[in-house]
């Protein structure tokens, strides 16, 4: 059973979508954490562990500037670490909902570029205010997903304001208005002094959802330096590995040779499949600039039909 699991989750890894596999990653990352915990719990012979707290730390962010410098790591893994189940199920619900829309509207490459700006930019709130004021009022560290998550929710909000949602008990809802009131329920935390040091990391992935969003109406794409530098470090790695691993020879086989076709008809039909699979495309990135631009509302009926079923594929 666990290896038929095991090959389930590989292959949604392999073929998923980006929020797919940021969400296989935050809940990979907790059930390793908690099983951590409850290893720990008879070495100590309590429970919850004492020895719990330093290891959870080497994972998050901190107040203290030291823990960070001394731990780099913590300004990527904090974003993606969590212990509570209940914080992890509502932060994973609020991406895939949200996150789905983010990927329809602006293409899934910009998904994990949204999702580490508003992470990265709620990690460095937290730690600013900290200092600003006590640490110790904040508490010393900060995890989870939820600024990264604001992040994706504003801009989702911001590209289709009126993009309907259907809501358990309320109907159908605009976009705009969930978006206004889960920021309201922050502002509302920090004023009653309830995880403040939370409630500014999630504002700092407000606004840096904000400033996503209103760049690329302006034709400006934050996402594209992030981009740019995961495939430099992926590329990075796969060199480093290629390496490791010694030379490789390629060989091609001297009778390969471009297809053939057995008639007119096959040719014109597979220029035909071509020129379809190049027209498609090209509809299809007008109509992300046309969202860019306009909004998601300025599409016409039949554009958004075609969106709709551009998605699923």
């Amino acid at each position: 059973m666990f290896d038929s699991i095991w090959s389930d989750v590989k292959q949604q890894f392999s073929h998923g979508n980006t929020l797919t596999r940021i969400i296989l990653v935050n809940v990979g990352l907790f059930i390793a954490v908690n099983l951590v915990k409850l290893i720990l719990i008879p070495i100590d012979h309590a429970a919850p562990p004492p020895s719990f707290q330093p290891f959870i730390h080497f994972l998050t962010i901190s107040s203290d500037w030291k823990h960070n410098l001394m731990h780099p790591w913590v300004i990527f893994t904090h974003m993606f670490l969590h212990v509570g189940f209940w914080h992890i199920l509502w932060n994973m619900l609020f991406l895939y909902w949200f996150g789905r829309i983010v990927g329809d509207l602006l293409g899934d490459r910009r998904v994990l570029p949204i999702y580490l700006l508003g992470g990265l930019a709620g990690g460095l709130t937290y730690f600013v205010m900290a200092n600003i004021s006590s640490p110790w009022a904040f508490g010393g560290y900060a995890l989870g997903a939820s600024a990264a998550v604001m992040a994706v929710l504003v801009v989702a909000g911001m590209t289709a304001p009126d993009y309907i949602i259907s809501l358990m008990f309320l109907g159908d809802v605009k976009l705009k208005y969930i978006v206004m009131v889960l920021v309201l329920l922050d502002l509302i935390a920090l004023s009653s002094n309830s995880n403040s040091g939370g409630g500014f990391g999630h504002l700092g992935g407000v606004a840096m959802g904000f400033v996503i969003a209103h760049q690329l109406q302006r034709g400006n794409d934050l996402t594209l330096p992030v981009n740019h530098a995961l495939q430099s470090m992926s590329a990075f790695f796969q060199r480093l590995f290629s390496r490791q691993s010694g030379p490789r020879v390629a060989y091609k086989h001297p009778n390969i040779r471009k297809p053939q076709y057995s008639s007119r008809s096959e040719r014109r039909d597979q220029q035909a499949s071509d020129t379809h699979d190049e027209s498609h495309q090209e509809r299809l990135d007008a109509i992300l600039d046309k969202i860019k631009d306009s909004g998601y509302e300025s599409l016409s009926a039949s554009e958004k039909e075609f969106l709709f079923n551009a998605s699923k594929k």
